[in-house]
């Protein structure tokens, strides 16, 4: 039994949920275990439910643990995707200011300039066969804005894949959700649709040609024209909010 002199100023509940993580991080229990049952954690803690509720929930959110009706919590590998999803909340208090856009256009700026120009140093024929096939869909989808937007986060994507690591694309995934705000407003400015998808096509011959450093600068280009377009949009439906 844990002695019942840790638990001090903290929450009883982190107590636990930090012995198990600790448990989990030394290797004692592997993805695929079953944690003890709920009453055999009551016991070894010297706990009450709630505690190993909450701990369990707490482990749930970060990752560790699956948790199912009527099944004891078993241990998970975590997913880039799964910690990814687990900022959600506060990525979108950080997007509610308008500091918290510029630094989140500032990461996506950093982050697709690199895998632009990893790439044009890596793609493979079977590679630019995509990128080429996902140019065109973008291409064909001018005119439609909802179909657009699936089209050019699909392209980007592409790009994203390139690198052949699942935390870029998972991260690629979140960034396009955390951002869809801002690309809906964007791609509402008049021929946005066609510039971004000029902008593209730039960017693809950039990557064709194995040519990293075009590609980076194509990329730049274009994610700051819808940078700056995205606040010349702002700007403008907080002057004319009636329009």
């Amino acid at each position: 039994m844990v002695d019942p002199l840790i638990i001090d100023r903290k929450k009883l509940f982190e107590h636990v949920a930090e012995h198990l993580e600790a448990q989990i991080l030394a290797g004692k229990l592997r993805p695929g275990d079953q944690l003890p049952p709920e009453r055999d954690l009551r016991a070894s803690f010297g706990v009450g439910r709630p505690a190993i509720r909450e701990a369990l929930i707490a482990l749930q959110k970060a990752g560790l643990v699956e948790l199912s009706n009527g099944a004891r919590a078993r241990v998970l590998m975590p997913t880039a995707s799964h910690i990814f999803t687990g900022m959600a909340p506060a990525v979108r208090q950080m997007l509610s200011t308008d500091d918290g856009q510029r630094h989140f256009q500032g990461a996506r700026m950093f982050f697709e300039v690199g895998l632009a120009r990893m790439a044009a140093a890596r793609a493979t024929d079977d590679d630019l066969r995509s990128l080429a096939r996902a140019l065109e869909t973008n291409r064909a989808a001018i005119g439609d804005s909802e179909q657009f937007t699936r089209t050019d986060i699909a392209f980007h994507f592409e790009l994203a894949k390139i690198a052949r690591n699942p935390i870029f694309i998972a991260l690629h995934d979140q960034m396009s959700d955390w951002l869809k705000e801002q690309r809906v407003v964007t791609l509402a400015a008049s021929g946005q649709e066609r510039i971004a998808y000029d902008a593209h096509a730039a960017i693809h011959d950039a990557v064709a040609a194995r040519d990293p450093d075009r590609a980076e600068a194509e990329m730049r280009a274009h994610l700051q024209q819808l940078s700056d377009t995205f606040w010349k949009q702002r700007k403008a439906r907080d002057e004319n909010p009636a329009d």
